[in-house]
């Protein structure tokens, strides 16, 4: 079986990390990355060479940025809900869509789009019966008798 994809249309392809870095961080820099995407990489002692090497290592985090790539940096339409599933290095963009512009973006409208966000999470956790906010600690936690039958060794480890 022969799969002949064209993958040509899609920015990303024929690119590096680095230049995908390079290019985003050129026009918008470390602090618009870091408030849009929330990736530590880009806030603490921000450095390309830095994020490259930790975007490698880190695939969710590499896909997150090159997703920004594509649909803010390029301002391509939106995936489809097939090929969201996709890496966005595997996504195919039909012919028809070119790369426009970069989208203006700033300091505020990260800040009421993580407020959004955060509204957005704190009503799918109502939903869902969790509670906001909630550490991961064992609240529960009931002590191991220590009678003679259950443990063999319990008289011995007064």
């Amino acid at each position: 079986m022969e799969n002949n994809i064209n993958y040509n249309n899609n920015p990303l392809h024929g690119i590096g990390l680095k230049q995908v870095i390079t290019e985003i961080v050129n026009y918008y820099g470390f602090d618009i990355l870091f408030s849009y995407l929330n990736i530590n990489c880009f806030n603490n002692n921000p450095s390309i060479d830095s994020s490259v090497k930790f975007l490698k290592k880190t695939d969710w985090a590499r896909e997150k940025v090159e997703a920004f790539y594509l649909y803010q940096f390029k301002s391509l339409p939106r995936a489809s809900a097939e090929q969201f599933e996709l890496p966005p290095r595997d996504r195919i963009i039909p012919e028809s869509q070119t790369p426009g512009s970069p989208a203006e973006l700033s300091l505020e409208d990260a800040d009421r789009l993580r407020e959004k966000r955060a509204i957005k999470t704190a009503m799918h956790d109502a939903d869902k019966g969790h509670r906001p906010n909630s550490d991961k600690r064992v609240t529960d936690y009931k002590k191991p008798s220590t009678r003679s039958d259950s443990d063999p060794w319990a008289k011995w480890k007064k």
